[in-house]
Formats: structure tokens, C-alpha cells, sequence
């Protein structure tokens, strides 16, 4: 079987490989392994799943951060769902079989956390958000790609992994500078950033942690990607259905 990996941020990507490779497109990692980097939000991610399963990808995993919905969660920690909601509240399996053969893999070097994951179609920056979110939803995190790479997946009857690991804290809000600094594809611009701190230098601090926490996350990350290769010595059938 062929994996194909779906990131949406270019951070994401060097935890995977030291290729270069342009947003939108994919390139290959080893013998029966792809990348593609996507960029933020569903449209993007279900386009770059779209692309590795037409370069041959026979199983699909959305890899990169989520925002922590349940407090007992903390920036670094590893999650692979074994359900997902979508925004519609429409619901999603995936494949048992791959999530526990995963999850017992990974365990052997780091803590694995199983729940729900909930799809958002931007960033949710204020933790009472985030705290009604999982009081309705009963979801542990939230991101914003992996259900759209999970309905191309079953679209084409392929298996469906969710590799993601908790960058913001569920009591967390985050730093105003975040959002003023995004594009409409969802990244971030440096030169708006800058002049947001300029003129709001409180918001430093707030980036500071934020950016630990993401250390955190990229770190666990990169202690995954040493096991990833092992993922290919099992191979489970398709079952990422949709339910209500």
C-alpha cells in the first residue's frame, strides 16, 4: 500500500522530510510513502488529498497540530482520533483495525490519546469557545483539515488515520496578533505579524508561549515520524463511513 500524508503548514512538513515542496503539490519520501503540503483550511487539504490519491496513494493520514478541546490534554501530547465530526455534526468512522495497530505502535515510545476530533472551518482563538465545543460535542480536539481529507478517503473507499498533536491548551486563548496576521489561505504573513506587535507589543508574550507550545508539538511530531515507515507493515481495509 501506498501512504499519502496531508500537512497543512510548512512546519508540519520538516518533521517528515527535508525536501522541498511547493504548496499544492507532493512528492515522495520513500519507496511506498508521499507528502503533499497542502496549506490551511478543508478546501486546500481536500485538494492535496485529491492529488496523492490520484499519484497512487492507497491510504490517506491528515499529520500535523490541533487545538486541545478536553483540559486534560497539554501542548506535545499525541492524538489519533477514532471518531470525527464534521461542522454539519455529521459523524465519521475510521479504520479500528489501523487506529489500534497505530496506537499500539506509537506507545512504545510515546503517550497516545484516543477521542473524538472535531472539524472547524477556522480558528477558534478563545478557550470559552473551545470549552463549549467540547461540552456539546464530547470532542477532545479540533482542527480544521482532517475531515475533508477523511471524506476523500471515503470517497474512494481508502483507509483514514489521524496523526495530530495538541499545540494551544483547551484554557488558552489565542494571541489577537494570530488572526490579524493571516491571509485568505489561512497562513500567516511575518510582515503583518510584525506590525501587529508594533502596535500591540503586549501580544509578545502570549506569542512566546505560543510558539513553546509549538516546539512542543513539533518535537512529539518528529518522534512520531520515526515510526511512521512501520505503518506500511500492516495493511487494513477501507471503513472511514460517513453516519448521523
Amino acid at each position: 500500500m501506498i501512504t499519502g500524508i496531508i500537512v497543512a503548514l510548512p512546519e508540519e512538513l520538516t518533521t517528515l522530510t527535508t525536501k522541498r515542496v511547493e504548496k499544492g503539490q507532493s512528492v515522495s519520501i520513500s519507496e511506498k510513502m508521499m507528502v503533499a503540503y497542502s496549506g490551511a483550511g478543508a478546501k486546500n487539504a481536500q485538494s492535496a488529498s485529491e492529488l496523492l490519491v490520484a499519484n497512487g496513494a492507497t491510504r490517506l493520514i491528515s499529520w500535523g497540530c490541533a487545538a486541545a478541546l478536553s483540559p486534560s490534554l497539554r501542548p506535545g501530547d499525541l492524538t489519533l482520533a477514532d471518531k470525527l465530526v464534521d461542522s454539519d455534526q455529521i459523524e465519521m468512522a475510521v479504520n479500528v483495525q489501523w487506529l489500534d495497530y497505530c496506537k499500539k505502535l506509537l506507545s512504545q515510545s510515546v503517550t497516545v490519546h484516543t477521542g473524538c476530533l472535531v472539524e472547524s472551518k477556522c480558528i477558534v482563538s478563545s478557550s470559552k469557545d473551545k470549552q463549549q465545543l467540547h461540552s456539546t460535542t464530547d470532542a477532545i480536539a479540533l482542527d480544521m483539515e482532517s475531515i475533508a481529507i477523511a471524506k476523500v478517503a471515503s470517497q474512494n473507499a481508502l483507509p483514514f488515520l489521524a496523526v495530530r498533536v495538541i499545540v494551544d491548551p483547551v484554557n488558552m486563548d489565542l494571541p489577537l496578533a494570530i488572526n490579524h496576521s493571516l491571509d485568505e489561505q489561512g497562513d500567516i504573513v511575518i510582515s503583518k505579524l510584525l506590525l501587529f506587535l508594533v502596535l500591540h507589543p503586549y501580544e509578545l508574550p502570549g506569542l512566546i508561549k505560543l510558539g513553546l507550545h509549538f516546539k512542543a508539538a513539533r518535537d512529539t511530531l518528529k518522534l512520531v515520524a520515526k515510526q511512521i515507515n512501520r505503518l506500511d507493515r500492516f495493511d487494513p481495509p477501507a471503513t472511514t463511513e460517513l453516519s448521523t
